[in-house]
Order: structure tokens, then C-alpha cells, then sequence
């Protein structure tokens, strides 16, 4: 007989079920119910995450902490590096210890509180009572020369509000972490194509929810206070908190199935570094002479399966790793786009109100300036068209005909897409960077920086963002999946915790290619532009990244054909021995 499949565990008979795990045999409508609460919890969540993200900066330069740009920028990317590079905390305690219905609902709890924080901060006794008074600078000496610089002062209430925005990350890290493989669990036993579809519509759901946050959070935080911009991710995630609880009757619940990391880490040890596994097992004769299953006789998978899990595991890391420089790409659209579309011709669509007018908004024309972050929501249009379009439509049709492609044939997919984008960016920096060699410049004044931009209207930029979501939609979606459809069960909430780590990774590996060809010499180098970058070569940097995707694809799709034959090959040798059987 065959032994069991690596990703799946054999349940130890004196295992103990938790009571809303038996609903795992109920009638299909409750599995939908569950997996509705679920993409209900995922859009408010990600409402509540882009409300706090989508104007931080602004939030820390404004008057009521005067934090410089710099400053503000710094704290916005460790929040949004932080919320990616956490996710696999919340994924191993859900595996080790507490279960994944657990960590959701502690970390939206979490999630509670430290949003509660951020908006008693937008109030003055809040910030009275977490951050003490706002010192008054001295005035100092004017500079004595040109190129004198003066040290920034230490930025006000920094400690509580990088406190409260890391208890942000973590929680919201940890929901991210935990509930798509939660969510995964309701819809598990329908089969793979219920599997599919729910990361489809996963995926369309958090997307709703950014968009709500950019046209109604970000608008309102612009236009009317914080104070009621900040209410709306509190309201979202105690909305949030309240459906969680109130379906988890119908949730599937599965206990956690202890720690395999250590043996994972162990077998890693003993594979790369023998000699150093040696000197370590030497250290205790007695451990090496015993199996984990023959010490004590708890649950949890034998020897012989965590072998099985680390074969696995080290088939699918390297897929998910080749998956970064995509991620490179795909983070484009919230840094160096904008850039790039700051210095286009962004037109004026609506009046001004003198009465009310907006230094966030407001121009040299008289009127209020397109806000240049709303081009995102072309990339969130693409994604909320095309997930129903594609689930109800498109695969049904390949499917039928059996051409529906794999979930590595998908992502490979969405690597040509995001490198067709970044092409597109260059051309576009291109031609921009023709207008300027040529002294063809418009001045435009958006907040209380003056831009020199290019004759070129900001709609040229369409086209980079609609690429940048269809290729999210062939390559994000699918490798959710593949994260949890191919991990051992004993560790999927540590697998998708990694994928939303490497996420991360990709971003900031962007983020620091950026910052070496700012250094002297770079194409990025152009400190006589203050804060322009007509005498940068932005165009190089965008064909650098596509070259970087180029080879990375090929070398994925390599990678991914071996996965699939490999995978091929074991289920034939699975046939077979059933037939002897």
C-alpha cells in the first residue's frame, strides 16, 4: 500500500475535535455561508489596512505632529514592510498552538485596539494623554552658508505611534496569514475547483475593499478630519470582529497540529550542513538514537512524514522564491509610478471651493488637481471586472474543453504581464524625458511642491496600470493557491505566511535597488532637481526591472516544469501501486 500523501496527515485516533469541525459534513450552503463570512471579514479588513496606509504620510506631516517628509515616509514603509514580513508569526502560532480560528479572532481584537489608538491620537487630549505636549522648537541661527544642514528634530509622539502602527502590522499580518488558509478549510471538501473559485473571489473581495478606502476614506481624511477618516477602519474592523463571531457555528475549525518547523529546520541541517548536523547530534546521543514519535506518545506526524513534508517544502520554496522579482515589478505602481505620474501633465476635474479648499489637492489652476494615487484603482477596476468575468465565463470554458492551465502555468502568465507593464512604464519615461531634453515643461503645484512636468497628459499611464492588474490577477490568485493546495497541511498557515513575506521581500528589494542608483552616480542621482527627477534616467531602472523579471520568469518556468513532472510522476507511481494492491 501506498504511504499517505505528504501534504496530508494521518489523524491520531485519540485526537480531540473541536465541536465546529463536525460541521465539515453539513450541506453545501453552509459551506458557502462560511466561505462568504469569510471574503466579508478579508474586504473589511483590507478597508481598514488601506484606510490607515493610504494617507499616513500626510497624517504624520500634517500640524498636528509636523513630522518632516522624510520622516513620515520612513514610518509608512516600516509599516508596510512590517505588515508583510510579520505574516508568518501569525501562520505558525495558528499551526503550533492556538488554531487558525483562534489567531483571527485574537488578532482582530488586536487589530481593535490598535486602531482605537491611531484615531485617539487624531484628537488633542488623546494626543495629550498618549505623547505628552508638543514641544515648541526653538528658532536657531540662520545657515551661514549654502550647504549647511541642520539635524531634524526627534519627530513628536514617535514611540506611540510606531508602537501602535507595528501592533497594526502584526495584526493585520496575522489576519492575512491565517484567514486565507482558514477560508481555504471552508470550501477544502468541495473539491479543488470550490478551491479555485474561493481564492477568485477572495481576491475580488479585497479589492472592493481598497476601493473603498481610496474614493471614501482617502477623501474624506483629505477633505474633513481624521477624526472621521481614522473612524471608518475602526468601524470596519469591529464590523469585521462582529461576522467573525457571529458565524463561527458554521466555520470549520481545525485544532493545531504542533510544531514542525524544528523538524524542518533539523532535516534542513542535515541535508546542506552534514558535518555540522554530526557535531550537533554528537552533542546528545540520546536524541539522535530516538524518533520523535517513539519519546513521547503525543499526536502529530511521524518521522517518516516529516521527511515526506521537507521533500515537499523544498519543491515549493523555490517556486515561491522566483516569485519575488515579480513583486519587484508589482510595487511599482505605489512608489515609482506616482513618481512618474507627478511629473505628467495632471489635469484639473474639479472646481475649486474657495471656502473650503484642500492644500492636498488644490493647484496653481484654480481648481482641485486628479488625485495621481486614484490611478490605482484603474489596476482595482481590471481585478473586480475580470475575477467574476474569468470565474463565470472563462475558466468554465477551458475547463470544459480541458485547456484550463495550471496554477505555475497561470503565474508565468502574470510574469509576462508585469514585465509588459514595466516596458510600457519605460517607453512612456522615454518619451517623457524627450519633452524635458527639449525645455517643453508645464509647472503644476500640487499640496506645496511645485513639479516641472512633461506636456504628456497622466492618462498615458492606463495602460502600465491595467497591465500591472491582469498580470496580478494570472499571478497573485493562482499562487495563493499553490501555496495552500500544495503545503502539508501541518503547515499552511506558515506557508502563506512565508508567501506574504517574500511579498514583502520583493518590495523592499525594490525599495533598495532604488536607493543604490540614488547614490552618487546612479540613474537615479539627481539632487540639482530637488525632488524632480527630470535629470534622473527613470527609464533605465524600469528596463533593469524588466531584464530582472525576463530571466527570473525563464528560470521559473524551468523550475515549474520540473515541479510538474515530478508531480506527474509520483501520481503515476500512485496508480500503480494501488493497482498491485
Amino acid at each position: 500500500m501506498p504511504g499517505p500523501r505528504p501534504a496530508e496527515q494521518s489523524r491520531n485516533p485519540g485526537e480531540r475535535r473541536p465541536l465546529l469541525a463536525r460541521g465539515a459534513r453539513g450541506p453545501r450552503r453552509w459551506r458557502r455561508a462560511a466561505a462568504t463570512a469569510v471574503l466579508l471579514v478579508a474586504m473589511l479588513e483590507r478597508a481598514a489596512f488601506f484606510g490607515v496606509a493610504a494617507n499616513l504620510v500626510l497624517y504624520l506631516n500634517s500640524g498636528n505632529f509636523n513630522w518632516a517628509g522624510e520622516q513620515a515616509s520612513l514610518a509608512a514603509l516600516v509599516f508596510l514592510g512590517a505588515s508583510y514580513l510579520l505574516a508568518p508569526v501569525g501562520g505558525w502560532l495558528a499551526d503550533v498552538y492556538l488554531g487558525r480560528h483562534r489567531v483571527v479572532t485574537i488578532s482582530l481584537l488586536l487589530y481593535l485596539a490598535a486602531s482605537c489608538l491611531l484615531l485617539a491620537t487624531s484628537i488633542p487630549d488623546g494626543r495629550s494623554s498618549f505623547c505628552g505636549e508638543m514641544p515648541e522648537w526653538p528658532l536657531g541661527p540662520s545657515c551661514p552658508s549654502s550647504d549647511c544642514q541642520h539635524a531634524l528634530p526627534s519627530p513628536y509622539c514617535a514611540p506611540t505611534l510606531y508602537a501602535t502602527l507595528l501592533l497594526l502590522a502584526l495584526a493585520a499580518s496575522s489576519v492575512r496569514s491565517s484567514l486565507t488558509s482558514f477560508g481555504g478549510d471552508q470550501v477544502m471538501d468541495l473539491g479543488r475547483d470550490a478551491t479555485r473559485r474561493f481564492f477568485n473571489w477572495l481576491y475580488w473581495s479585497i479589492n472592493l475593499g481598497a476601493v473603498f478606502s481610496l474614493l471614501v476614506g482617502s477623501f474624506i481624511q483629505q477633505n474633513i478630519s481624521f477624526l472621521v477618516g481614522y473612524s471608518i477602519p475602526v468601524g470596519c474592523v469591529g464590523l469585521a470582529f462582529f461576522i467573525f463571531l457571529f458565524a463561527s457555528p458554521v466555520f470549520i475549525s481545525k485544532p493545531p497540529t504542533g510544531s514542525q518547523v524544528s523538524s524542518m529546520l533539523k532535516l534542513a541541517l542535515q541535508n546542506c550542513c552534514p558535518w555540522l548536523w554530526h557535531r550537533h547530534a554528537a552533542r546528545d546521543a540520546q536524541g539522535a538514537h530516538l524518533l520523535p514519535d517513539h519519546r513521547y506518545p503525543q499526536p502529530g506526524p511521524s518521522h517518516e512524514e516529516d521527511i515526506a513534508n521537507f521533500q515537499v517544502l523544498m519543491k515549493i520554496l523555490p517556486v515561491m522564491v522566483t516569485l519575488v522579482p515579480y513583486w519587484m515589478v508589482y510595487f511599482q505602481m505605489q512608489s515609482t509610478y506616482v513618481l512618474q505620474g507627478l511629473h505628467l501633465h495632471i489635469p484639473n476635474i474639479f472646481p475649486a471651493n474657495p471656502a473650503n479648499s484642500s492644500p492636498a489637492l488644490s493647484s496653481s489652476g484654480g481648481g482641485y488637481r486628479f488625485p495621481e494615487a486614484w490611478l490605482l484603482l484603474a489596476n482595482v477596476v481590471v481585478v473586480l471586472i475580470l475575477v467574476p468575468l474569468k470565474d463565470h465565463l472563462i475558466d468554465p470554458f477551458l475547463l470544459r474543453r480541458g485547456l484550463l492551465p495550471s496554477a505555475l502555468q497561470k503565474m508565468a502568465l502574470g510574469m509576462f504581464f508585469g514585465f509588459t507593464s514595466v516596458i510600457v512604464a519605460g517607453v512612456l519615461e522615454m518619451e517623457r524625458l524627450q519633452y524635458i531634453s527639449h525645455n517643453e515643461t508645464v509647472s503644476q503645484l500640487i499640496g506645496k511642491d511645485l513639479y516641472y512636468a512633461a506636456p504628456l497628459s497622466i492618462w498615458w499611464q492606463i495602460p502600465q496600470y491595467l497591465l500591472i492588474g491582469i498580470s496580478e490577477i494570472f499571478a497573485s490568485i493562482p499562487g495563493l493557491e499553490f501555496a495552500y493546495s500544495e503545503a502539508p497541511r501541518s503547515m499552511q498557515g506558515a506557508i502563506m505566511g512565508i508567501f506574504f513575506c517574500l511579498s514583502g521581500v520583493g518590495s523592499l528589494l525594490g525599495s533598495s535597488l532604488v536607493a543604490l542608483l540614488s547614490l552618487p552616480g546612479g540613474w537615479m542621482y539627481c539632487p540639482e532637481d530637488f525632488g524632480n527627477i527630470n535629470n534622473c534616467q527613470m527609464d533605465r531602472y524600469f528596463f533593469l526591472l524588466a531584464g530582472i523579471q525576463a530571466v527570473t520568469a525563464t528560470l521559473f518556468i524551468w523550475i515549474a516544469r520540473r515541479y510538474e513532472r515530478a508531480r506527474q510522476g509520483l501520481s503515476v507511481q500512485n496508480c500503480s501501486s494501488r493497482d498491485r494492491g
